[in-house]
């Protein structure tokens, strides 16, 4: 019934005025709406992703001024760990604690996947 009053009311409002473009904007939304309707999973909207990489596009004007790609590289790594940390409900200051106690008792040739963030020991966080 709503689709039905939009396409009704679509030809009644100028597509210039707010209302327009309301009813313009879902109809042409409609497909996406349906689908949200259908799969109760689906977030109604991106927010929880656009905070996630507000800190990454804030801090890219910052690593432009690395000054070396091994320096930039190292900075990349960094802020994936602190995201992972975060993506995995872990405090990073706890994660990276007990990184620097861990690292030095490791080879470099150790399998080094047990210490990524979704491995943490959730006693420490």
């Amino acid at each position: 019934k709503f689709h039905e009053w939009l396409l009704e009311t679509q030809d009644k409002v100028l597509p210039k005025s707010q209302l327009g473009g309301a009813v313009n904007y879902t109809i042409n939304q409609w497909p996406k709406l349906l689908t949200y309707l259908e799969d109760g999973d689906i977030n109604i909207d991106n927010n929880v992703t656009e905070r996630d990489i507000r800190p990454f596009t804030t801090g890219r004007k910052n690593w432009m001024f690395s000054t070396s790609v091994e320096g930039a590289t190292a900075s990349a790594n960094l802020y994936s760990l602190v995201m992972t940390c975060r993506a995995n409900n872990i405090n990073p200051y706890y994660y990276f604690a007990h990184l620097f106690k861990v690292l030095p008792t490791r080879t470099p040739q150790d399998d080094l996947t047990d210490l990524m963030p979704w491995n943490f020991p959730i006693d420490e966080a």
